[in-house]
């Protein structure tokens, strides 16, 4: 990791006349700030596509490729290709959401030109040789089968099979056992064809680099990717309404309470006041609703939380507590009750004024690094926000009154919860579980 970009001061404005929009010599599009705090470039982009474009089949194909791309390309083996990056301290790293596929860049200036070149290589002549695809292949499934008797990831799983259905979004971008041993390298070549192309690009730069050279960069990197991808078209999707209760019997100390449903899309107006208002009610740490009422007065969980989730085809809330398996009848019992009285009767003035100033607040400690504000500029994009929504963000979060957030608390929860419970049933607590995972319901908690 570079020492200097993740030690530098928030730059020093996030105004409209530093973020420019610049169209290179090749038409590749990107949003620049320049930044010469410290000589240093960040890039983050992104192609539509993500685990959404994995074959239906094979979930995880996207992801295999996310963790080949930099272990060989071109003429460089997965030794050599390594060796570039250690000398030069260059941090290359890509991953893959439901959405899109990401990566990021970050180099010294002095070592741009290089740091570029190895990206190009990397998105337009991976190698996939045989060993890198099986040294792979064999973390991602250590990871699954780790997944696999882990409370925590089993609940988030099956909360995603019982919100989706057959949608894309019900599977998992790492993919599963089943489907992982199956990817081949085909698969991961078409993958790349598909998804990795031009017209879906896009792109965010911060650094210390005038926009001439960054438009050179960008048309040396990108410029020979496909004009067009090849993406499979996504249905939207509303998350399964609630209620729903779904128990999975497995023998751990710790029952995971897994809880959310359908939530706001981030184009619709009531986005803010739903993001608000979930930080109230369980986004705000120890300050939030679902902490004080659930661990701090009660002592049910060890911990509790949950987050508002965007995605291009739906949304959803999607919470989460651990607590011990005598106490989680009480515990889920105590959630919804939390639920249910913010629905009905909306935040207080008071919170709304407190997660109001938490939030502007918040957002502006988060750019503290170049890396940082091009993750968060890439992320606008991605959520069609205007090129000076730094700009208007807290005349927006200033604008959310009591009555909206009501209303969004109303459209939030007012229909219950999805809910996964994970660990033994009560009457289990003291002995041994022979029973294979399944959906029956514990008792004390249908």
């Amino acid at each position: 990791m570079l020492a200097s970009p993740n030690s530098v001061a928030a730059p020093r404005s996030l105004d409209r006349t530093r973020i420019k929009r610049l169209i290179s010599p090749a038409g590749i599009e990107a949003w620049f700030m320049q930044d010469s705090t410290v000589p240093v470039i960040s890039m983050e982009y992104a192609f539509t596509g993500g685990a959404t474009q994995d074959p239906a089949q094979r979930p995880g194909v996207g992801h295999m490729v996310s963790g080949l791309l930099k272990e060989g390309s071109g003429e460089f083996d997965f030794k050599t290709f390594h060796q570039r990056l250690d000398r030069r301290a260059i941090e290359m790293h890509f991953h893959v959401t439901h959405d899109h596929f990401r990566g990021a860049l970050r180099t010294m200036k002095d070592n741009a030109d290089e740091a570029f070149e190895l990206l190009r290589m990397a998105l337009t002549s991976p190698r996939f040789d045989a060993s890198d695809v099986e040294r792979i292949r064999a973390i991602v499934l250590a990871r699954l089968r780790h997944e696999s008797t882990d409370p925590s990831s089993l609940g988030h799983r099956k909360f995603l099979e019982v919100a989706f259905g057959d949608h894309p979004y019900a599977r998992l971008a790492e993919g599963s056992l089943e489907s992982v041993p199956k990817i081949e390298v085909a698969d991961l070549k078409g993958y790349v064809r598909r998804v990795i192309a031009k017209d879906t690009l896009k792109i965010a730069v911060v650094g210390d680099v005038d926009a001439g050279v960054v438009c050179k960069l960008l048309d040396n990197t990108f410029g020979s990717l496909p004009s067009n991808a090849e993406a499979m078209p996504v249905a939207e999707v509303i998350a399964a309404k609630p209620p729903q209760r779904v128990f999975i019997r497995l023998d751990v100390p710790q029952t995971i309470v897994t809880f959310g449903g359908p939530a706001v899309r981030r184009n619709e107006p009531d986005f803010m006041p739903a993001y608000i208002v979930n930080h109230i009610l369980g986004g705000g740490g120890l300050t939030s609703r679902l902490f004080r009422e659930v661990r701090e007065k009660r002592g049910l969980a060890y911990s509790v939380g949950e987050r508002l989730v965007w995605l291009d085809h739906s949304a959803m809330f999607l919470g989460k507590s651990g607590t011990s398996t005598d106490r989680a009848g009480e515990t889920v019992e105590e959630i919804e009750k939390q639920v249910r009285h913010i629905a009905e009767e909306g935040p207080t003035q008071q919170e709304l004024d407190d997660a109001k100033s938490y939030v502007k607040g918040s957002q502006l400690v988060a750019l503290n690094t170049s890396s940082k504000l091009a993750r968060t500029l890439l992320q606008h994009q991605l959520d069609k926000l205007p090129i000076d929504y730094f700009e208007k963000q807290n005349a927006v979060i200033d604008g959310v009154t009591l009555e909206d957030a009501k209303r969004a608390a109303q459209r939030l929860w007012g229909q219950g919860l999805l809910t996964v419970i994970v660990g033994r049933s009560p009457k289990d607590a003291a002995q041994p579980i022979t029973v294979p995972l399944g959906p029956t319901p514990p008792p004390g908690l249908d």
